[in-house]
């Protein structure tokens, strides 16, 4: 499914937070969102999934949905939002209660996810035995059990440690390789949007505007952080961003 923004705009009460978003992400890309702190980037996913509405502007969905796509719009947060008292399993299939689905269908699609993110072994864990990785594979994988037509991902992995990080964003890939899914990701980290970034958008200082959009050609799974052509892009994500984002730090201090 194609994502379609135009001339999006928001305000809360006198403060601008976005201005004027005009983006397209088409179906089976990955568009990964950067900016300075308080830019608007989560604000914006929020308008794109739904759960505020912009003050001007629209978001369309172009094409088709997956077959058996049980929820269109699917978000992953930094916080894994697992509940305790429930096993891997069982907060996988949380999302699918709610569905029409029999008890088969519902057991068929959590065994599947498990496999296709290397969980199957945890399937009776509860969340107090896994590591902030493991949790966050979870969460990745309870939004997949609805087999979205679009993941939101609001800095999923800032949480972790940097090497956690690192081989979750090999999983990802991986995932994305076996199965191209349409994402929008948001994140501080330019390594993370260099690595899974079809185009990386820069917005800038508040009220968030696009300053420019990143056509990145290699194939995901041919991407490393030691590749030169990835780390001019990310050096020139840097510069773009570089004074905007001292400034808005210090805004932050300030307050």
């Amino acid at each position: 499914m194609d994502l379609i923004i135009e001339r999006l705009s928001h305000s809360y009460d006198t403060v601008n937070v976005l201005s004027d978003i005009t983006l397209q992400v088409p179906s089976g890309q990955i568009m990964c969102v950067v900016g300075p702190s308080g830019c608007g980037k989560s604000t914006l996913l929020r308008m794109i999934g739904g759960l505020e509405r912009p003050s001007a502007g629209h978001v369309l969905q172009g094409g088709d949905v997956p077959p058996d796509c049980l929820n269109p719009l699917t978000f992953v947060f930094q916080d894994f939002a697992l509940l305790p008292w429930r096993s891997v399993a069982g907060n996988i299939g949380l999302v699918l209660e709610d569905h029409p689905l029999d008890a088969a269908a519902r057991a068929a699609r959590v065994a599947d996810v498990l496999a296709r993110t290397g969980l199957s072994d945890f399937a009776k864990a509860l969340p107090r035995q896994l590591s902030g990785g493991m949790k966050q594979r979870v969460a990745i994988a309870r939004a997949l059990a609805v087999n979205p037509a679009v993941m939101l991902m609001d800095e999923p992995l800032s949480a972790l440690d940097a090497q956690t990080r690192e081989l979750l964003i090999d999983d990802l890939v991986g995932l994305w390789m076996r199965a191209p899914f349409t994402a929008v990701y948001v994140t501080h980290n330019l390594a993370e949007a260099v690595r899974l970034g079809h185009q990386i958008v820069v917005l800038s200082r508040r009220p968030g505007r696009v300053r420019e959009v990143m056509h990145l050609r290699i194939p995901l799974d041919q991407r490393t952080l030691a590749d030169p052509v990835l780390q001019a892009a990310q050096e020139r994500l840097w510069a773009l961003m570089r004074d905007e984002a001292l400034a808005a730090d210090q805004e932050l201090a300030d307050a």
